[in-house]
């Protein structure tokens, strides 16, 4: 017989997330397993500054203090603790909880899941490493955790496992799956995605505001996952922001590439995904069909890229270019010329409008960023320049800032590590180390192929901005950025799915997207589609000179942009939209 759905709620989307989420999650209404996501491609990169500081280091320091909180009423109540706080230093942190734990006089079993860190054994990543990075982790998947949660553990802290892992391990264990059971698996991988984030779930970063009557600050999701791998994305009652079709939606479509999403257990096919509301704030995912994962583990890499500095200069007025221009000149004379740096960027951004009816309107932003190896020529010495144009300048000279000193900088790099070479540990409460079996794998399947709705018939068009037809989520995925749109109606998807192409999509994103590759992939069931834009963060946030370096505002960006939408259509969208 079939256990009931196991409830997972999650109380953290990344390292510094609000703290107060893993009390109000564990006090807030039943759970089974309070998970936490800490761990963004940026945020291995900062555990690795903090160790090599100092060694002990590492891990999540905040997570420390979520458990002390939270820790007796989970013991009490029979909830296990999931999460990959555990970044570079697994171990150190199960320690630590341990630590926390006596302090607290609970007596608490501890496991933890390494393998992950491959720093000793570069030799087997492909492409082949040059040089020694800072940090290097295959995304490991759950079944390490599920076999922590078997043995009895109350917390289980890993280093580098997927997000959805977080969920997966843990349904896995409850539901006594196996590594064949594919469909099942995909549909716990869906779920993690949907609730690894925190409230953009439930609300925030969401396109149609209009759509949350409640704003007070979003509850954070939870799921529960059935034994089919089906699935209810949900919160607690009580709680503030929205649970709809389109704010999972949203979530689905966030830092994404292709329908069939690689992982350590399964490839789940996102394309197969069905979405239904079931009742207020309850959202049923089912349909989600899963095959063996590939021959390979996802591995990221961060190198010490070198040493950065960013000084932006305010125009104001008249003669915004013709300022920009003379500013620049003047600040590369007197320092010496821009080849003495590495790498300059400079970016004038235009906020002014003519006549403005208020000082502030009346300004742009000369942004300009070096970068070098040698930290002396990108501090002080690069910053302090800037205010040598104080007074023999542009007219209406000043700057955002004070100078400012040089920062390190990272270089984020996507590579593969056949699984042989990955020894995936789970260390139990005991002590005891054992090693997880690889599941059965396969290859990659090709892209489905999906035919182009026929375009809606010639009639009058309307230009109005993109966002009344669709809602929008972005994000980072290392040098690429990623946007999901998504479509309310039947209609509105094809007329979308017909219109926007990847060269549709450079014209819209404009000059700096005008020489990239962009692919476009379709998702009928959830009437979205998957764009990515391959390279516009160059080598990834770290090391991005964009202002936006992880891409978070540009589907809004281009919501924001005009299009010729026929007037039939618009008979969809709510008045309010279009206003």
């Amino acid at each position: 017989m079939s256990r009931r759905a196991i409830r997972i709620g999650n109380c953290s989307g990344f390292y510094g997330d609000r703290i107060e989420a893993a009390r109000e999650m564990v006090d807030g209404g039943p759970i089974d397993v309070l998970c936490g996501d800490y761990l963004a491609e940026l945020t291995m990169l900062i555990l690795a500054k903090a160790q090599a500081k100092d060694p002990s280091a590492g891990y999540a320091r905040t997570f420390l203090t979520q458990v002390e909180a939270v820790l007796a009423t989970c013991l009490d109540k029979g909830i296990r603790i999931v999460a990959n706080a555990g970044g570079l230093n697994p171990a150190g942190l199960a320690a630590a909880v341990r630590k926390v734990a006596a302090g607290l006089g609970l007596d608490v079993k501890v496991a933890h899941v390494e393998g992950d860190d491959l720093r000793g054994s570069l030799g087997a990543i492909t492409p082949p490493v040059e040089g020694k990075p800072v940090s290097a982790n295959a995304y490991l998947g759950g079944w390490g955790i599920a076999e922590a949660l078997a043995a009895g553990a109350d917390v289980v802290v890993t280093g580098r496992v997927t997000d959805a892992s977080l969920v997966a391990g843990p349904a896995a264990w409850w539901h006594g799956w196996g590594h064949g059971d594919w469909d099942a698996l995909a549909g716990a991988v869906v779920a993690g995605h949907v609730i690894e984030c925190g409230p953009q779930a439930t609300g925030g970063n969401y396109a149609f505001l209009d759509e949350i009557t409640d704003r007070r600050y979003p509850g954070f999701p939870i799921a529960e996952v059935a034994a089919d791998g089906s699935s209810v994305i949900t919160k607690h009652a009580g709680t503030g922001g929205l649970v709809s079709l389109g704010t999972v939606t949203a979530q689905l479509l966030y830092e994404i590439a292709e329908p069939a999403y690689l992982g350590p257990d399964c490839t789940t096919h996102f394309d197969t995904i069905r979405l239904a509301q079931e009742g207020e704030h309850r959202v049923r995912i089912s349909g989600v069909r899963g095959s063996p994962p590939p021959p390979t583990l996802k591995v990221a890499l961060n190198d010490a890229g070198g040493f950065r500095n960013t000084m932006t200069l305010v125009l104001t007025g008249l003669d915004i270019e013709a300022k920009a221009a003379h500013a620049e000149a003047l600040l590369f004379e007197v320092l010496g010329g821009k080849d003495r740096f590495a790498e300059v960027d400079v970016r004038l951004l235009r906020f002014d409008t003519p006549d403005a009816p208020s000082n502030d309107r009346a300004t742009a932003h000369l942004r300009i960023t070096v970068k070098d190896p040698d930290p002396r020529k990108v501090g002080r010495a690069f910053s302090n320049a800037t205010m040598e144009l104080a007074l023999g300048g542009y007219a209406g000279f000043h700057t955002t800032t004070p100078p400012t000193p040089e920062s390190a900088y990272g270089i984020y790099r996507p590579a593969t590590v056949a699984r042989s070479a990955v020894q995936h540990t789970v260390v139990l409460p005991d002590g005891e180390r054992r090693v997880i079996d690889d599941p059965e794998v396969g290859e990659v399947p090709p892209p489905p192929q999906v035919p182009v709705p026929a375009p809606i018939a010639d009639g009058p068009r309307v230009r109005v901005p993109l966002g009344v037809v669709c809602g929008a989520r972005s994000g980072d995925k290392g040098g690429n950025a990623n946007v999901g749109l998504w479509t309310r109606t039947d209609a509105e998807y094809a007329w979308l799915r017909g219109f926007f192409t990847a060269d549709k999509a450079r014209e819209l994103l404009g000059p700096e997207a005008a020489d990239l590759p962009i692919d476009v992939w379709p998702l009928p069931n959830l009437r979205a589609l998957n764009v990515v834009v391959h390279g516009i963060l160059g080598a990834g946030v770290a090391s991005s000179t964009r202002p936006d370096p992880q891409a978070k505002g540009l589907g809004e960006y281009l919501r924001s942009r005009l299009v010729e939408v026929p007037e039939e259509l618009l008979g969809c969208v709510p008045r309010r939209s279009r206003d």
